[in-house]
């Protein structure tokens, strides 16, 4: 089964820091092109803040749509069964003056969150708490919620409750955050999984946690954390109404931060949610108002920089105004880098006094010396850790695998097909849904290659591999997975379509001449089209569409057209023809056994896989042929069930 994997070429070109390309790399020809593409959409993204919103009476008309979406985003739509917790408390102690108690809990069947509660060791009446969650400090085994001890004694020691927990990454019971940044599990876009849902989701399952408990006051609770934990206060806050103030710290740019200056490289997937939707990034935080917020932040933070900074306060201080309210939101800006100092420190703690703890003395930022990690522990040794944990396995469980409804037996088989092609394009091609692309003509050729366009400034290449006999009726679309075919035609699996009637190969984005600067990590390209809500295969079944429809245009119906391909580009072919009703024949060679290894599209798992997606095909012929995944049977079914076994080949 073969990706999109294109041929170099040895073409020195000029340099793009902001994709990521080192210094002494030689750039591939499509960064400028790519660049450019990206750029575009992002900028036409990033003006529509609120969802172009431009007054009160319009956001709040927006926002239980936005919400309803937001969830989506963070995959927690549907929402997973609130399961019981089961919380244990593993070990306890008290320490000057400060009771903090080891915990772990479920927020979902094995999924532990290990986590340190602290509290006054005396506590006789309800008490505002604060929820926070940590960023990336690596801790081994006692996990990073020992990092940040110094905040939970801060606040115990001055009248608060306070849970840390571990993140999924670096916890005690450790997972993955780094999917797609460096472990190319770029099927995570397809199950539209995202690790920043499960540190939300393990953030609403902490605050049902804590409103249990009698000393927690459940109109006094508020989130807080630095970087990762910067970015997973800002989906707590915005899934759930029970926290009453937020400050993140240095958790969260604008798409024009992490697409248009590539700060996206020095992100993990925890900062990210989907972006099916195509939301302007500030537009996430601003459903936490009008709650009060700080936002928090440094100078000379690399990865949070201050223009991105400045373009989000003032986008959220305006909304603030209309709801007027303006003393609930607050900045903060220290000198330094990435990290903690006194000044930030107290800022929060002011915050948090006057909003949530309702009081105005005089604080200070006071240190301690720290409990011994070892004793934070919530599994104190390798032998105490739950043997039943998925937390290594959350990326294949937490986001439930769709399958096709069975038909019923009172529903045509067209009726139901129809209804499931709609839904695919509805909820996961939205690319797709509504306009077509019509592709076009742009530039001169470059050799054999014919240059085309969506009008959206990112060339992509076709060209034409056999006229055809004077008067034929008939076509091929072969889609390319790399240039090099072209020279294999003749001699591989493409043969018979070669010589067949007209034949034309398209390369779509990322093939030579369009292929761009390669590098995990950080993947910079595969993310950025993920952020910005589609994939690089969405964008090359948009270009293959596009070319159909082109290639129909200049013939009208006088040649039928059916698509051929290898892998990845064999299953794109096939949501071609999904689509595009009058293409009469599908073929693919080695067709995968899963959207797990591709083609990457948006959220297609959640909805059904390959062996299904294709047997909407159904009745028009598709042929299988080289390797042929058992999970074809069911295929079959579904062309059985159409009345059209006998159109489904396998060869």
């Amino acid at each position: 089964m073969r990706p999109f994997i294109c041929a170099m070429l040895g073409v020195a070109g000029l340099l793009f820091p902001n994709l990521g390309i080192a210094a002494d790399a030689i750039t591939t020809p499509g960064d400028p092109l790519i660049r450019n593409w990206l750029t575009a959409r992002m900028q036409a993204m990033q003006s529509r803040y609120l969802d172009d919103a431009t007054t009160l009476a319009e956001w709040q008309a927006k926002r239980p749509k936005l919400r309803l979406q937001f969830f989506e985003m963070l995959g927690l739509s549907p929402m997973p069964e609130k399961t019981p917790l089961k919380t244990t408390i593993t070990g306890q102690q008290v320490y000057q003056g400060v009771r903090i108690e080891n915990l772990h809990f479920q927020s979902f069947p094995g999924l532990y969150v290990t986590g340190n509660l602290y509290r006054p060791d005396t506590a006789d009446k309800k008490l505002p708490t604060i929820l926070y969650v940590c960023g990336h400090s690596n801790r081994g085994r006692d996990g990073n919620k020992t990092a940040f001890a110094d905040h939970g004694l801060w606040f115990a020691k001055h009248g608060y409750v306070c849970l840390i927990v571990d993140t999924l990454q670096l916890g005690e019971v450790a997972g993955k955050h780094h999917g797609t940044y460096n472990l190319n599990r770029f099927w995570w876009h397809a199950a539209e999984y995202t690790p920043a849902g499960i540190e939300a989701w393990n953030g609403i399952r902490a605050i049902d946690y804590l409103v249990t408990r009698s000393e927690v006051d459940p109109e006094r609770i508020g989130v807080t954390g630095i970087s990762g934990g910067g970015a997973t206060t800002v989906w707590i806050a915005a899934a759930d109404d029970r926290v009453k103030v937020a400050v993140p710290v240095s958790g969260m740019s604008d798409l024009q931060s992490y697409v248009g200056n590539s700060i996206i490289n020095g992100h993990c997937d925890c900062m990210f949610v989907n972006n099916p939707h195509r939301w302007e990034w500030t537009t996430i935080l601003a459903l936490v108002a009008p709650r009060p917020v700080l936002f928090a932040n440094s100078d000379q933070d690399p990865i949070f920089p201050m223009d991105g900074n400045r373009r989000i306060t003032a986008r959220l201080r305006q909304l603030y105004e209309w709801y007027g309210k303006p003393d609930q939101f607050a900045e903060h800006v220290s000198p330094g880098g990435h990290d903690y100092r006194p000044d930030l420190r107290l800022a929060i703690f002011r915050f948090f006094e006057k909003h949530l703890a309702n009081r105005s003395e005089r604080i200070a930022d006071d240190r301690w010396e720290l409990p011994d990690a070892k004793s934070l522990r919530v599994f104190p040794d390798d032998s105490d850790l739950p043997k039943d944990a998925i937390n290594h396995l959350a990326d294949e469980r937490f986001i439930p695998r769709g399958v096709l409804p069975n038909r019923a037996a009172n529903v045509p088989f067209t009726t139901w097909r129809d209804d499931q092609v709609q839904r695919i394009f509805r909820e996961s091609l939205r690319m797709l849904s509504d306009e077509l692309p019509m592709a076009k003509r742009e530039g001169d050729p470059v050799g054999s290659l014919l240059p085309m366009t969506l009008g959206e400034g990112m060339p992509f290449h076709i060209m034409q591999l056999h006229a055809g006999r004077p008067g034929t009726r008939e076509g091929t679309l072969l889609i390319l997975n790399e240039p090099d075919q072209i020279l294999e035609m003749t001699r591989s699996w493409a043969k018979p379509y070669v010589d067949d009637a007209k034949v034309v190969a398209i390369l779509p984005r990322g093939c030579d001449p369009t292929r761009w600067t390669r590098k995990n990590p950080p993947n910079t390209v595969e993310r950025a089209h993920a952020l910005l809500g589609t994939t690089v295969d969405a964008e090359r079944l948009r270009e293959i569409v596009g070319t159909l429809r082109w290639l129909q245009f200049q013939h009208g119906d006088a040649i039928r057209w059916r698509v051929v391909g290898q892998g990845h580009a064999g299953v794109l072919g096939g949501y071609a023809a999904l689509r595009l009703p009058n293409i009469r024949e599908v073929v693919i060679h080695d067709l995968p056994n899963s959207h797990r290894y591709g083609p990457y599209l948006p959220g297609i798992l959640k909805i059904a896989d390959i062996s299904e997606t294709m047997g909407l095909l159904a009745p028009r012929p598709l042929v299988l042929r080289g390797t042929i995944p058992p999970s074809v049977k069911r295929t079959t079914a579904i062309f059985q069930d159409a009345g059209a076994e006998q159109s489904l080949r396998q060869e």
